[in-house]
């Protein structure tokens, strides 16, 4: 059987801002590096849709990443951790066995969804999910939207759907007008920030901004056509065409838990180089902590800095780095969910699309482990990176292991990584 073998100095795993950061500091310090995402071009959601040739902070660090000790994997998908300092990666032509000295992990966050009435409806979907869409091509314009949930986001995705042409309904802001007042003081301390927000309420300018709101239901015979929302002690049902919903950012730690990070408060840890508890294994960017852009870059340099054994460069990006840790645990306060969210389901409410599983049929269960036995949640192809985060909230369970494959993969895959493992031996020891 054919190999597909690559080897670097050190490998990144994912290509948002944070990937992007550390590879470009770590080739410019010397190091050879490979870049690793499973999208079809580098940027992740954030930057997606961007280019070398456009205006802004994305163009200057996509036309950084065009460096000759840098090679980009794109569309390739890491699975699997077979050995140390070895990891696998199913691309279109198959699979593609990844050697490193150093790797820094940049996985980035999904978005959280919260189940109620009639959110596995088409055209009910994250905000973020929208907003990629769009990106992609979905045609937006005259479409009513409404977008929903809690923090920044909301008003960014309002803000490009609003300027491709959707016809804004509502932002509905599940906190409460003094937490936002409280996040309004910690702003104070970053101009950027604040411009940043004025500029996205002014391209919202007549969009009407809900606190204390959020959506309840959402009705169609086969497709959204109506939302009930809940304002204050007031529900409103207004006609719809997009409900999209965001409910914080969920860091994707499965590869590092599956590498054996210390994860903590569903984050991992690191310390002020940007190293994990593993040696020779680093993580930058949403993985540590929901902080934004600004952030992850900070921590990707210097990721990229220490990876390549300069960790004196790293050190020098410590304050800014604290700076910008603050605004993100103001952030983290300011947007709690409210645990009236918690009520949303209904016992028929879907909580587990992939597998079918109802709310009243989880709800008998105190852990996730002994649900996923008994009802098989968290067991399709999500592998439970939509419920598990939901039932976190609503239950307050805890996935409690990671086993590869960290995505589903196909069949020639496994048997390709069965082969490799019984080469040594010439004696095939199994899938």
């Amino acid at each position: 059987m054919s190999r597909d073998r690559k080897q670097f100095d050190v490998l990144v795993v994912g290509a948002g801002p944070a990937g992007i950061a550390a590879a470009v500091t770590a080739a410019e310090y010397g190091a050879r590096v490979g870049v690793v995402d499973d999208n079809p071009a580098p940027g992740g959601q954030i930057w997606r849709g961007e280019s070398q040739n456009g205006p802004g902070q994305a163009a200057s660090w996509l036309t950084k990443l065009d460096h000759p000790s840098i090679q980009l994997l794109s569309g390739a998908r890491v699975f699997d951790h077979p050995a140390a300092n070895v990891l696998h990666a199913e691309t279109g032509d198959g699979l593609v066995e990844l050697s490193y000295r150093k790797l820094i992990l940049a996985t980035g966050a999904r978005e959280r969804f919260l189940p109620f009435p009639g959110w596995t409806l088409p055209n009910v979907m994250g905000a973020g999910g929208l907003q990629a869409l769009v990106k992609s091509g979905l045609p937006i314009e005259g479409k009513r939207v409404v977008v929903a949930g809690t923090g920044p986001l909301l008003l960014e995705v309002a803000s490009y759907l609003s300027q491709h042409g959707a016809a804004m309904a509502m932002i509905c802001e599940q906190a409460s007008p003094a937490s936002l007042a409280r996040f309004a003081w910690a702003l104070l301390s970053q101009p950027k920030k604040i411009a940043q927000g004025l500029a996205l309420r002014k391209n919202l300018s007549g969009v009407p901004f809900l606190t204390k709101s959020w959506p309840i239901a959402a009705g169609g015979d086969a497709v959204l056509n109506e939302v009930l929302i809940r304002r204050g002690r007031r529900t409103e049902k207004i006609g719809r065409d997009y409900l999209a919903c965001g409910f914080h950012l969920v860091p994707n730690t499965e590869l590092p838990a599956l590498l054996g990070c210390r994860v903590r408060d569903g984050y991992v840890e690191v310390d002020h180089l940007a190293r994990t508890s593993v040696p020779d294994v680093f993580c930058a960017g949403e993985p540590t902590g929901i902080g934004g852009v600004e952030l992850s870059l900070i921590e990707g340099q210097m990721a990229g800095a220490t990876a390549a054994g300069r960790p004196d460069v790293a050190q020098k990006h410590g304050r800014a780095r604290a700076k910008l840790e603050r605004f993100a645990r103001a952030l983290d306060r300011a947007f709690a969910l409210r645990p009236e969210l918690q009520s949303l389901p209904l016992p028929e409410t879907i909580v587990c699309r992939c597998e079918d599983v109802s709310y009243a049929r989880l709800k008998p269960y105190g852990s996730w482990r002994s649900a996923k036995l008994e009802t098989r949640c968290g067991m399709g192809p999500c592998q439970g990176r939509v419920c598990g985060a939901a039932t976190q909230f609503l239950f307050h369970w805890s996935p409690d292991s990671v086993r590869p494959p960290v995505f589903p993969t196909v069949l020639k895959n496994l048997a390709a990584v069965a082969w490799r493992e019984a080469e040594p031996s010439g004696a095939m020891r199994g899938c």
